[in-house]
């Protein structure tokens, strides 16, 4: 009887694939799948996998480029109840050989470039672009329905059982996997489609990398469940938006603030007809203000969504609409369907409206802990409460305003200060393209406000006391950044999130121990 109230991620295509077979479920290249054809493929795939010797519960790394294969081995993992590993294709090394190992990954399906990367003696099915690759074999097991009826089939999966693990970004220290369950991301696919009007009628892109969690959970899988039109691409290439968008083929995109940065900056963002663009959702790290007026100014008939969250909860916490930007452009919402948030202080006690605090998690979203590594879950998990990292505050009617990390705060002088406020005002400066800001070790100020800057193409010169200068005529003194770095580009994870970590490292081993 479990099984028939079980829910799981696979089920929620095969409910698309009954209710609108015939409809065009993905695009990818020249290759397009109806919910029929996409769903048999999921099927096909899970044997496969089962025919090789997997077990269910054993872990496949996926370590690959955007592409219908990429996902159909995701989904075919859910069904044959195999735990997914997405590794970041760009790691190497040492990176990648303890994301593998650390996960116990018992088979490593892999695009053929990337799975050069790959440790010594770990087996590896190639996803595409191969004679023995996952798509060749499914187009053969096509032609040949006696090979397919010989592969075992999928047994019952239970909605409790993990279906993959979410390896964080790693901005503090190594990755760590968040286990997370079916039945969690199923609730978390619910709060997506809630929260972000995701319908069928919509034509969405997805652009950004499937092994990271936002564009997988967030859009291209609850997506699926309510039966769209989607299309992936490689990479968000500027022109590839522009083209499809002006076609008519698509008309809503998930994007971190860099990315929406760069399709701004572009020469041709002025003149291109966009008008066929309804949703555009922002979110993977912070969006600065004047970026966001300046999308809005362009754009007006844009319906904007500000995502927020992390992995461990599926990835979408919080959501700011459409019809909530008007005077709330810096916050990031309020929380999902099944998410409960609250802001505390050090000693887990609700802190006062306006006060800053760390955001806690309740939910049936959250992940079961992170593989392996008991004190890490303990260390989150207290109280409770999920302890997100996050500092923010919240208003009366309940929208919370992320601050800053709690880690990213910097103490000047004895007075705390939220990177992101100097952020927002060296985005106003006109030669400015992208900033962080850091705290620097300093004999005289504890932690002296550093900005590291990426100036514009066409900026000219612009000199540190410009930008120094331009930052104290909004700030008070101790808020102003008392060194400016310039940099060709920012450190970024696969997210698009800003390294902090590594800004840090970097300047404190130029700058030597203190500076006063």
């Amino acid at each position: 009887m479990a099984g028939v109230r079980s829910s799981t991620v696979d089920g929620m295509l095969r409910r698309s694939a009954r209710r609108v077979p015939e409809r065009t479920a993905v695009r990818y290249a020249e290759r397009s799948w109806t919910y029929r054809e996409l769903d048999e493929a999921v099927t096909a795939a899970a044997r496969l996998l089962l025919g090789e010797g997997l077990r269910p519960g054993d872990r496949v790394g996926s370590y690959g480029h955007n592409s219908d294969a990429y996902l159909i081995g995701f989904l075919a993992c859910a069904r044959a109840g195999l735990v997914h590993v997405p590794v970041n294709h760009h790691l190497t090394g040492d990176d990648l050989r303890y994301i593998v190992e650390q996960s116990g990954s018992s088979l490593v399906l892999a695009d053929p470039g990337p799975a050069r990367e790959l440790p010594d003696g770990v087996r590896v099915l190639p996803l595409r672009d191969a004679a023995d690759g996952l798509l060749a074999r499914l187009d053969r097991l096509r032609a040949d329905p006696a090979a397919l009826e010989a592969l075992p089939l999928p047994g019952a999966v239970d909605g409790e059982s993990l279906v993959q693990l979410l390896y964080t970004s790693g901005t503090t220290a190594l990755p760590k996997g968040a286990m997370m369950t079916h039945r969690a991301l199923v609730h978390e696919y619910v709060s997506a489609i809630t929260a972000l009007d995701l319908t069928e009628n919509d034509r969405p892109l997805h652009s950004l990398p499937l092994y990271h969690s936002a564009q997988m959970h967030v859009f291209l899988l609850p997506y699926l469940a309510v039966g769209a039109e989607n299309t992936i691409l490689d990479a968000p290439a500027a022109e590839t938006i522009f083209e499809l968008v002006g076609a008519g083929r698509a008309d809503s995109l998930f994007a971190p603030p860099t990315v929406w940065i760069a399709l701004s900056h572009h020469p041709d963002f002025a003149a291109r007809d966009l008008s066929g663009l309804r949703k555009a959702y922002y979110g993977a790290s912070i969006m600065p203000v004047p970026v966001l007026e300046r999308l809005r100014g362009r754009l007006p008939g844009l319906a904007f969504y500000n995502c927020f969250g992390q992995s461990e909860i599926g990835p979408l916490a919080t959501v700011l609409g459409p019809d909530e930007h008007e005077g709330r452009m810096d916050s990031c919402g309020r929380p999902v369907l099944f998410v409960e948030a609250r802001v505390v202080d050090e000693a887990g006690r609700d802190v006062p409206d306006g006060t800053p605090g760390e955001v806690v998690y309740r939910s049936p979203q959250l992940c079961e802990g992170y593989w392996e590594k008991p004190e890490e879950t303990a260390e989150v998990f207290r109280d409770g409460w999920f302890h997100s990292g996050d500092l923010a505050v919240r208003d009366p009617e309940g929208y919370l305003t992320v601050v800053d990390r709690v880690k990213d705060v910097i103490n000047s002088g004895g007075v705390l200060v939220a990177s992101r406020q100097v952020e927002d005002v060296l985005y106003e400066h006109p030669k400015v393209a992208e900033v962080a800001v850091v705290g620097l070790p300093d004999d005289r100020w504890i932690e002296a406000v550093t900005a590291v800057v990426v100036v514009k193409p066409d900026a000219g010169d612009v000199g540190e006391e410009e930008l120094i200068a331009a930052a104290r005529s909004r700030l008070p003194a101790f808020k102003a950044p008392k060194r400016v770095v310039f940099v060709p580009e920012l450190p970024r994870n696969a997210s698009g999130k800003i390294l902090k970590r590594e800004l840090r490292q970097r300047l404190g081993r130029e700058q030597g121990p203190g500076r006063g």
